[in-house]
């Protein structure tokens, strides 16, 4: 249907009370399961790549397979920068025609990552694309990104960071953590609903993988509109991988194994939309 900005559906998601899932794709197979998951949903749905991933093939590559995927698809869809570690991977992506950037600053000082995101935001909005940015320290590891601690993201530096930033949407710490989850993770939901009283952009929620579907709607109930899913993406496409080659060891057809990871991918996304609660929101958003 179409190729949005994330502004676009992230603020009508804030309006109807849900959550856009988000999903990190490492090839034209996950691509695919992700777009077709939010087709049979009718689900809005954002796409991302990660610093290491563009560093596996080019920004332009993957901009190219998710516009054309786009083009075809009967809902809407944008491509996100997650986590992009510098200006100037923001600006290749934004060249690279990507409809939304995230600039991580987490690991500068408070003042740091405003002048960081606040050049970023004046890039970007020429392009007419969101910026997102994360304050605190979303811990764990996952990719080639890693905090050593969580610090958890203060409402009143929030509200601060947000009014200098001009940033369109945040992402913040409450205790969740990227990678695999190792015991269930205790969030500080009540840090969360003090954040939404004092910023009115929409809120953004890392580390979702392996989070209960309890844990994950409490959390877009208390104001998240973007939840993040990266982690458990990848299990499910190397599962199905493993699966096909397990059963019949002499494959040598990548399109075979592929479409078994494809398909588990599919499934995964779309229980993660039903959780979020962003199924049948595909014409709203745009409309």
């Amino acid at each position: 249907m179409s190729y949005v900005t994330t502004k676009d559906i992230l603020l009508q998601a804030q309006q109807g009370g849900y959550a856009v899932g988000a999903f990190n794709v490492e090839n034209m197979e996950m691509a695919q399961a992700v777009i077709r998951a939010a087709a049979e949903l009718s689900a809005p749905v954002i796409l991302q790549t990660t610093p290491s991933t563009l560093r596996y093939a080019a920004a332009k590559t993957y901009s190219a397979i998710v516009t054309q995927l786009a083009r075809q698809a009967p809902v809407p869809v944008a491509l996100h920068l997650d986590h992009g570690s510098s200006f100037d991977m923001a600006g290749q992506a934004l060249e690279a025609g990507y409809s939304s950037v995230m600039i991580d600053g987490s690991k500068e000082t408070f003042e740091q990552n405003i002048r960081l995101t606040r050049q970023v935001v004046e890039a970007a909005h020429k392009y007419q694309v969101p910026v997102e940015a994360e304050l605190g320290k979303v811990g764990g590891k996952e990719d080639d990104l890693e905090a050593e601690a969580d610090v958890y993201t203060d409402p009143e530096q929030a509200r601060i960071f947000v009014e200098q930033t001009g940033v369109d949407s945040l992402a913040v710490a409450i205790g969740t953590a990227h990678g695999v989850y190792h015991g269930e993770p205790k969030l500080d939901v009540g840090r969360l609903r003090e954040i939404r009283k004092l910023v009115m952009v929409p809120l953004v929620l890392h580390g979702a993988s392996g989070l209960s579907d309890d844990s994950v709607k409490e959390c877009i109930q208390a104001g998240i509109c973007k939840v993040n899913f990266a982690t458990e993406l990848r299990i499910a496409y190397s599962d199905g991988i493993k699966e096909i080659l397990a059963d019949v060891p002499e494959t040598f057809d990548p399109k075979i194994y592929g479409k078994n990871g494809r398909e588990r991918v599919k499934n995964l996304v779309k229980d993660r939309m039903m959780t979020c609660g962003c199924q049948g929101k595909g014409s709203q958003a745009i409309g």
